[in-house]
Parts: structure tokens; C-alpha cells; sequence
């Protein structure tokens, strides 16, 4: 699954394609931070073509799975919080803006994105880094992966979304503890939580995210997408809201070619076709 060069300055291509690399591959889409030097902390150009790329991925039927992945020793260690205001010419309301705007956006296009996301986490995750990583769908880590709530130790309030996301995945005291405290927590230490789906050694990493990926991009896309809809919302729902839009996922699966392919091919006793559609 070849990725996108680095692009010299003045070549006509706009140069944040170099520090987020993309390619389709088996039908996978494959988007990797590329700042290794700086951990691969997100700028706010890169954060907005992360935000295009999943919703291109969403929009075009040759996409059925996503991988997102980093290069070097961080996975992402958050925002690039250099050139930051100290405040003193903030008007109130710029933050709260720019939060909104920012992580906030980013945190949700992933969770809104119609195609599975797999994380496969290279390394180390702090802050915004590491909530991008909880959101995916999938989170696959390697041996040396780090998750880090590093607000704390900076006075922050966490944001991108982590208040939202970690009470949901580990309950209220677990996301208490890593949010008080800030510390490190290793790979293992994350999947025996419940935040990570597997820990892989170092080197099987994108073999396995691959592996996965190919294998969501060969299911029934359209179902998985109304799947990942109705798991998302189920949370934030009563019983009644819940069941009733499952019933209508459920009637507009029923319209597509792979749902009656999955039926047909249970009929006649043989692996189904999925398309995608």
C-alpha cells in the first residue's frame, strides 16, 4: 500500500500532502501522519486534511475501509500547540471557537466517518493524539505504544472530545484517574482496560492493520456503516430511541445489493459477494 512521497517546495503539489500521505489500496484507505520529528503533532493543515480525507472516504464507494497511522516514534502526540497565543489578545470566546472548530471537528470525523476506522497506533499518543486514536473503531497498538492524557501536565482541560469518549470506554473512575494523574500508560496496560482491541510486537503492526482493514473491505460496507451509526448513538439513547432506529438501519439496509446477497448466499450455502453497495 505505497504512501505519498515527500514533495519538495515549489513543486506545484500542495506540501502538506507529505506530512499526511495517503493511497487506496485493496480498497483501503490508508492516511499516515508524517512529522516524525515532532512526534506527529497535528497542525492545523494537516488537521484539516485528515478532516477532508475521511469524508472523501465516506463519499467514494472505491473506499471501504480506513487505516490511520503514523511514522516514527509517535503515533501523535497531539496538537502543535507552537505559535500558540499566551492570551493576553484572546477575545473571550476564541477558544471555546477554536476548540470547537479544531479538535472537536477532527475528533468527529472520524466518529462520523461511514467507512470502518482502524487506528494502528506505531507509538506514542498523548492528548489530542491519543483521542484520536479512541475514536477510531478498531485500535490496534504496538508492544512500544504509549497513551497519554498529557493535559494535566500542561494545566489544560482535556478536549478533543476525551471527556466524551474515555467515560464510555473505561467508565468514570478509570478516565478520572489517567485525566488526575497524566501518566503514561503502556500498551498492555491500555488493551486489559478496554481501550486498545489488540497489542501486536512492533514489526506485525501494519501487517496486521492491513489485515483487518482488507478484511472490513471485502464485508458489507453499508451495514457496517449503519453498525457503527447505532453502536455510536446506543450510549446517548434511551431503549425506545435505540430500538427504534435499529429497526430503521435495519429497513434501509434491506435495500441494498449486499444484504440480499447475504441472504441469498445463506440460502444457496455458499460465501457471499460483497460489493459495497
Amino acid at each position: 500500500m505505497p504512501d505519498s512521497p515527500r514533495v519538495p517546495p515549489g513543486s506545484g503539489v500542495d506540501p502538506v500532502d507529505s506530512l499526511v500521505q495517503h493511497a487506496t489500496d485493496n480498497q483501503v484507505r490508508r492516511i499516515t501522519l508524517n512529522r516524525p520529528e515532532a512526534l506527529n503533532a497535528i497542525t492545523p493543515d494537516q488537521r484539516e486534511r485528515i478532516i477532508q480525507l475521511l469524508a472523501e472516504a465516506s463519499a467514494d464507494p472505491g473506499v471501504r475501509a480506513v487505516v490511520l497511522t503514523g511514522t516514527g516514534r509517535g503515533f501523535c502526540s497531539g496538537a502543535d500547540l507552537r505559535g500558540t497565543a499566551s492570551g493576553a489578545d484572546r477575545v473571550p470566546g476564541d477558544v471555546a471557537r477554536t476548540i470547537r472548530l479544531g479538535a472537536q471537528r477532527l475528533i468527529a470525523s472520524v466518529l462520523d466517518c461511514e467507512k470502518p476506522v482502524i487506528a494502528a497506533v506505531n507509538g506514542t499518543a498523548a492528548g489530542l493524539g491519543a483521542h484520536l486514536a479512541f475514536a477510531c473503531d478498531l485500535v490496534l497498538a504496538a508492544e512500544s505504544a504509549r497513551f497519554i492524557e498529557v493535559f494535566v501536565r500542561r494545566g489544560l482541560v482535556p478536549d478533543g472530545g476525551g471527556a466524551y469518549l474515555l467515560p464510555r470506554l473505561i467508565g468514570l473512575q478509570r478516565t478520572k484517574e489517567l485525566m488526575f494523574f497524566g501518566d503514561a500508560l503502556t500498551a498492555s496496560d491500555a488493551e486489559r482496560m478496554g481501550l486498545v482491541n489488540r497489542v501486536v510486537p512492533d514489526g506485525e503492526l501494519d501487517k496486521t492493520a492491513r489485515a483487518w482493514a482488507e478484511r472490513l473491505a471485502t464485508g458489507p460496507t453499508r451495514a457496517l456503516a449503519l453498525t457503527k451509526q447505532l453502536v455510536n448513538a446506543s450510549l446517548d439513547s434511551d431503549r425506545t430511541t435505540a430500538f427504534a432506529a435499529e429497526a430503521a438501519a435495519q429497513e434501509i439496509n434491506m435495500t441494498t445489493q449486499d444484504a440480499r446477497e447475504g441472504v441469498t448466499s445463506f440460502v444457496e450455502r455458499r460465501s457471499p459477494e460483497y460489493r459495497g453497495r
